[in-house]
Order: C-alpha cells, then structure tokens, then sequence
C-alpha cells in the first residue's frame, strides 16, 4: 500500500512521467544500462546514461526505476520457469490529496512486468485485471500477490467493496483471480475470499507444499477496525492509540488445495521483541504496519514487513510459517517517497529485494519499482540497506 505524511524536504516540483524511449539507465550498479519502454513493448539495451539522477537533496539513487513508461509500486516478484515476473501496483495521477486513508492511491488496474534476468529487459504487458471486471470491487486495487499451482496462475488483490464506512468508503477485501498465463489476462472470481479482509495478500508456499497467505495493514488498510473479529464502520482512521499494548498484528491463513479460499480461521503473526515480548504498539521504529513478505532460507522462516510512519522495512525470523517471529533489525532504511512495500527472491544463487520510491515524480503516489542485491551475513542476518549511495 502506502499512506500518507509526504516528507516535507521531498515536496519537490513533479516530475512528468517519461514517455518511451526516454531514460536510458542502468538498473544496478556494474550491469549493462537499459533502455525502458511502455506499453507491451520490450526494454532494449543501450548506451551509458548522460549524467546522474540524483534526489531531490542531491543524493545518489543505489537503483534506478525498473520501468518509466507508467507508474509502479508494490513489488510482488517470483519466479516462474525460471523467468521473473513482477506484480506492481499501477499508480495513476490524482489531485486528492494525501491522507490517513490513502484516497491519493487510486489504482485500477494491474499489469505485470516480465524479465528473463535481473539487470537485463524489462517488459510491460497489457492489462492483467481491471477494477470493472471485479463483480463486487469499487475501487482502489492496491498492493497484489501471485502464486501457481495446479496447473494455474493465481493473482491475488486488495480491492474496496461497495459497503461504505463513515467515510463513504468501502471495505477493504481479499479477491482472486486465475490466467493459465502468468502476466494473465487474469479472470476474478465473483466474490471475494470468503473470511478475508485488510489488505497486502503475500502467500507463501513452503517445500511440503502448503500454502499460506499472509495480509493485512493498519490505517487505510482497516486492520484497526477488526480488532475484535468483526468490521466497525465507525472504527479508528489509524491505529487503535495503545501505544502500551501489544501492538496489532498481520495475519496468516492456510489455503485450501484449490488456492481459492482459507482452509483455517486467520490468526494473528505476533513479532517478539529480543526479551521474547511482544513489540508494543509505540515502538513504530518495530511493530507491524503492512507488506508482509515471508521467505526461507537455512531452515529459517523470515517475516518482513513495513512499519509506515517511520518508513523502515524489517525482518524478524521463527521455525515456523505461523511464528512468533523475532525481531531481527532494518532491511531497508527510509526510501524517498513514504513506503516500503517490498519482495525478496532468490534468483541465479543470489537473494534481490524488490522495493519502490518516488525517483521519476517526487509525489508519494506516483511510485517507481526497483531492484537491488540483498546479502545475508554467516549467521543469516540482514546488513541494512541504504537506498541512496554514500
């Protein structure tokens, strides 16, 4: 997803969006440059760019946006047959203005981007799903997943249905929909899954075959107002002010073999702090905000996260894809723009971390996905990435 609270020294004038063929740069450092086109077209190499992107504060960018023929956000990538395939959010240009409800994040519709290897061309292909096509979707396609199984690809979506809050607003559900390709287009099922709620989908299929989803987000994503199982209409616009409590948590549920609906009641993924307690809701340098993203390495089970409104992207670690999980430390330090919804692969016996920030706009709603290297130390933590090169 992505919330509010542009950062006052990144109010800088708007960058317009660059029309095919029109950035050349490289996507990491010591790859071969690429030039980035829209449409369905595909990405071709070419020459080193003229100069440097540079921040809006003068700082040098670790990566360069993947694609800058549309907007992109909220990287789910995977692997399949050996190909890369990203599952961004598709930001579009707005004039409402940004707040606690993440009314500037107006999505419509989904499109997957496609690459054979990390550093090389970037395709942009047609329209996956559309909020139109979404029988019981009002608006608002935010943050998705994919997974495959059974012969099936499998995108999963946060959507508003059209139950309206106090806001006006709908409820923030879970759909599916199914491609016998993995860039679709992809056909929705005609009600959302049954039991789901919130927002940020991540599922995560373990080496026995289980399936799991994990979801959830506080502010915008409502997860505040089903403290008790139950949807207040009425409920809080942000968190639920107990900055004492245990902090509110994501959830997890196992998916049934068909992929399609929760085989359980979800339940909560507690993260512990070092002394085994649970993080509390005031600590927002730790606790749980959204984007969950759950992968294994060395018998470990990694749960990473956003924490929002201190901008952090982090990890904690547990022997199991239910948890607790332990806090382990920063992925990602703050990025320009005001969030760090993220995915890690492992391709060609590296590990790569998926993100995005505001490089090609300046405005927190008009977000561009990027790439970069994530190492591990011997012991399996995380060193913390900078975004911006010293």
């Amino acid at each position: 997803m992505r919330l509010r609270f542009p950062m006052p020294a990144r109010r800088a004038r708007a960058v317009p969006l660059l029309a095919a063929s029109a950035l050349v740069v490289p996507v990491l450092a010591g790859l071969a440059p690429t030039l980035f086109t829209g449409g369905a077209a595909t990405a071709q190499s070419a020459a080193k760019p003229q100069g440097e992107p540079r921040s809006p504060e003068g700082k040098r960018y670790l990566s360069q946006p993947l694609v800058t023929s549309i907007y992109t956000a909220d990287p789910s990538a995977h692997v399949f047959n050996g190909k890369i395939y990203v599952y961004p959010s598709h930001d579009i240009d707005v004039t409402t203005a940004d707040d606690d409800l993440g009314n500037q994040y107006a999505m419509r519709d989904y499109r997957v981007l496609s690459m054979d290897r990390i550093g090389g061309p970037v395709k942009v292909n047609p329209v996956a799903l559309d909020v139109k096509d979404v029988p019981w979707a009002s608006q608002q396609m935010w943050a998705p997943d994919a997974a495959y199984k059974n012969g099936t690809y499998y995108l999963y979506f946060p959507v508003r249905d059209k139950q309206l809050d106090k806001n006006g607003l709908g409820t923030f559900r879970i759909g599916v929909a199914t491609s016998k390709s993995p860039v679709g287009p992809f056909k929705a099922d005609p009600k959302p899954i049954a039991g789901s709620f919130s927002m940020d989908p991540a599922v995560f299929t373990d080496a026995n075959g289980a399936s799991y989803m994990y979801f959830g987000g506080i502010w915008g994503g409502q997860l505040q107002r089903w403290k008790d199982g139950k949807f207040d209409p009425n409920g809080s616009d942000t968190d639920l002010g107990q900055d004492d409590q245990p902090a509110l948590s994501g959830k997890i549920a196992r998916l049934n073999p068909d992929m399609k609906s929760f085989a359980e009641t979800p339940r909560d993924v507690q993260i512990l702090d070092e002394a085994g307690k649970p993080v509390l809701g005031g600590d927002h340098e730790r606790r749980f905000f959204e984007a969950s993203w759950v992968f294994k390495r060395g018998g470990k089970y990694y749960y990473t996260y956003s924490t929002g409104d201190t901008h952090f992207l982090n990890y904690a670690t547990g022997d199991n894809p239910y948890g607790p999980f332990t806090y382990k430390g920063h992925i990602l330090k703050p990025v320009q723009g005001w969030t760090s919804h993220h995915s890690i692969i492992e391709w060609n016996k590296k590990w790569w971390l998926f993100y995005a920030d505001t490089q090609l706009s300046n405005k927190n709603h008009l977000r561009n996905v990027k790439v970069t290297e994530l190492k591990f130390a011997p012991d399996g933590s995380i060193p913390t990435i900078d975004p911006f090169v010293n």
